[in-house]
């Protein structure tokens, strides 16, 4: 039976609903929002409202204006890291950062942008009293992961905001896997920026992403053009979210987004959140079992995402048969976070991610122990 354990990756199978607002959006509504006054264009600004209202509750957002549309996490950070740096300031960083920040830190560091990486501790993925040094120095930014896409790993953002809210530090948060598991509440902790993707566990489709700056922080936009406002005028709107939409937006990734976002508010947060933790429980404590298995817990869990290793069998190997043999996908590697990686020790082999999403059954999960029991079996005769 085909089990699809990626849902870090993407989440997969999306609810129902989701791919009837796509196909809806594609096929009887022919207008842009902004783009005219005709009932096209009304019903093409009506599902963009919408969603933007039902992303706000998510992100715990009082004015749905400031909840910006992006095409994804990474371009949401990039728009954070390029609108907000310039020569000459300095960033504090995790050790479990994603490619989709060290990356442009790294491009921009050739600008005069320095970036230094908060140590882990001894227990925890962070230490936090070393976190609370470097912020001290009054960077212009620090920036966290709010759950690693390798471990699963909570990291500590109540103390992070508290900290940086002290020394006068924005934080922008990294929530492309936490968003739709995880509270976010953005202006309660008085985050700075939030960044996250709607495919993953938002449950919608590719291509949309969310974006939630502080009103008080000038972040310059990446780019320019149509916004459906001010035609008039040659320079770009300065208001929110015009500032930073420019150009025809994704509609149908948009109507798929909030129809995700529907699924999770009839369901709850809560319940999302123990199905997949609960997976995850199962899945960390039958691994440990395994002869040969290192999973590698992390102090407080977040989501449901487990990584391990298995002695000296290769994780792209593990991977690959998992697929080809018994249909079971997973993802083995570095998963674009090779900072994670250095930090936990598993650079540069990796590892092997199981994430069990909400549709994701414990039949699914006993079905991946048994297969991955078989193919240790086979490599240690």
């Amino acid at each position: 039976m085909p089990v699809y354990l990626d849902n870090a990756a993407t989440s997969f199978p999306k609810p129902p609903g989701v791919a009837e607002a796509v196909t809806t959006a594609i096929g009887t509504i022919g207008g842009s929002p902004g783009r005219g006054a005709h009932r096209h264009a009304r019903q093409a600004m009506s599902i963009m409202k919408e969603c933007r209202a039902k992303a706000a509750l998510v992100l715990g957002v009082s004015d749905p204006d400031r909840v910006i549309f992006t095409g994804n996490a990474t371009e949401s950070l990039n728009v954070v890291l390029k609108g907000f740096l310039r020569p000459g300031d300095r960033v504090v960083i995790s050790g479990m950062e994603h490619n989709s920040v060290v990356r442009p830190l790294q491009r921009i560091s050739a600008q005069g942008v320095a970036y230094v990486i908060s140590p882990r501790g001894s227990c925890e993925e962070i230490d936090m009293a070393a976190f609370e040094t470097m912020v001290a120095t009054k960077p212009r930014l620090a920036v966290m992961v709010h759950a690693s896409n390798v471990n699963g790993a909570l990291m500590p953002v109540d103390r992070a905001a508290e900290i940086c809210a002290r020394h006068g530090v924005p934080l922008l948060l990294d929530a492309a896997q936490s968003a739709g598991v995880q509270p976010i509440l953005a202006e309660a902790r008085g985050l700075g920026m939030v960044a996250c993707s709607g495919h993953k566990s938002l449950l919608g489709p590719a291509g949309v992403g969310l974006l939630y700056v502080r009103p008080d922080l000038e972040v310059s936009q990446l780019m320019e053009g149509g916004t459906g406002s001010r035609s008039e005028d040659f320079n770009q709107p300065e208001f929110c979210p015009d500032r930073y939409e420019s150009g025809t937006p994704n509609l149908p990734g948009l109507a798929g987004l909030s129809a995700g976002i529907d699924f999770i508010l009839r369901e709850g947060l809560e319940r999302i959140r123990e199905h997949e933790l609960g997976l995850a429980t199962i899945l960390e404590n039958k691994l440990s079992e395994i002869s040969g298995v290192k999973v590698l817990s992390p102090g407080v869990r977040g989501i449901g995402t487990i990584s391990f290793v298995a002695g000296s069998m290769n994780a792209a190997d593990i991977g690959f048969i998992l697929d080809e043999a018994f249909e079971i996908a997973v993802r083995a590697g570095l998963h674009c976070a090779p900072l994670a990686h250095r930090t936990l020790g598993t650079f540069p082999e990796g590892t092997v991610r199981v994430s069990p999403g909400y549709s994701t059954t414990e039949e699914e999960i006993e079905y991946f122990l048994k297969s991955l029991r078989s193919i240790l079996d086979k490599g240690r005769r």
